[in-house]
């Protein structure tokens, strides 16, 4: 009788986890209550409730024009980015990867560059389309690099990502140097949301797009994440998975930096802090990552904008101390467990 009742607990499933609900709903609770904090924040003192209440005067013009587009801007930016390292880390299957730690980023401000010298006149889509084809060729090459590590070391991969990206940007410095493109370079790679308004953010439609279509193709993405050869095994292509995977970061990387430019670490913390909650599942775990990424570029966007008010420092440089911090955290948790 006691074998059958211990064999019977065994087998029992296990039962649901309210921590993990009760952390969904206040991922969504903080997202609309940063949003709205968002909206409200800045040097005009115009925007408030009784000018949204009144729908009229300067207040209400700025509220349509700047601050809600920002607000938009600032969660589709953070949505999407976490989708792209959650992308790109099931593609490598390493946890240390995002664009910023594996050349995609320095390629797509190569891509830039090269928009910005070859044609200059060039509108803000076609331009995004370049870059989306040079973050896309970068993305196949550090794919390619990595399949020649001798040993798929936790950290070697991210570090091989990192030198790759420090080559691409120190050639990418070189021409801009030498053609007097160095400020306005810098310029599209500084991540701030100072100058996005009405009418200078739609692009981050696109990558709402594409997070989309990375939700629709999760469960093979989950599958990739388990190797090449179980998903031959399974009847999955391999090879048209992970070229999907790789338009969904280029794109995203592409309408992030043409709008916003360069946000370091977001893709790679927020999908290990959402691996810790709920696992590895990707299907389930897209909302969480896009939530959870949405509410660190707000956060942070307020930092940056209260630190120094009126003005304000760029949001990269906020993002880039608190997810180098949340690095350093992940890295030294794993240390016990790199082989």
């Amino acid at each position: 009788m006691a074998a059958m009742t211990a064999a019977a607990t065994t087998s029992a499933p296990a039962p649901p986890r309210p921590r993990r609900t009760w952390v969904g709903v206040l991922i969504g609770v903080l997202l609309v209550l940063l949003s709205a904090v968002s909206i409200f924040i800045g040097a005009s003192s115009e925007v408030s409730l009784a000018g949204v209440s009144t729908g009229d005067g300067h207040g209400a013009f700025l509220l349509a024009a700047s601050r809600i587009p920002r607000t938009v801007a600032l969660v589709l930016v953070g949505a999407s980015l976490a989708i792209a390292g959650l992308i790109m880390q099931m593609l490598v299957r390493n946890k240390f990867v995002e664009p910023s730690t594996t050349g995609v980023t320095e390629f797509a401000g190569l891509g830039m560059l090269a928009a910005m010298v070859f044609l200059p006149g060039l509108a803000i889509p076609a331009r995004m389309v370049i870059v989306s084809v040079f973050a896309l060729f970068g993305t196949w090459v550090f794919l390619r690099i990595i399949r020649f590590v001798p040993v798929r070391h936790l950290v070697l991969v991210p570090l091989v990502g990192i030198m790759l990206g420090g080559v691409v940007g120190a050639v990418t410095t070189f021409f801009a140097y030498r053609l007097d493109l160095l400020q306005s370079l810098g310029q599209w790679a500084q991540g701030s949301f100072a100058n996005v308004m009405r009418g200078r953010y739609e692009m981050l439609w696109i990558a709402l797009i594409m997070v989309v279509i990375a939700w629709i193709a999760a469960d093979r993405f989950s599958v990739i994440g388990l190797g090449e050869e179980f998903a031959t095994n399974l009847g999955l292509d391999y090879r048209r998975v992970v070229a999907i995977g790789m338009v969904v970061v280029a794109v995203i990387t592409a309408c992030v930096l043409v709008t916003a430019g360069v946000l370091p670490f977001l893709g790679l913390v927020v999908p290990n802090v959402v691996s810790l909650l709920i696992g590895d599942n990707v299907r389930r775990a897209i909302p969480w990552v896009a939530g959870l990424g949405a509410v660190f570029v707000v956060a942070c966007d307020i930092i940056a904008r209260l630190v120094r008010f009126p003005y304000e420092i760029p949001l990269s440089v906020v993002v880039g101390i608190v997810g180098a911090g949340l690095f350093l955290w992940l890295l030294l948790r794993r240390r016990g467990r790199v082989h």
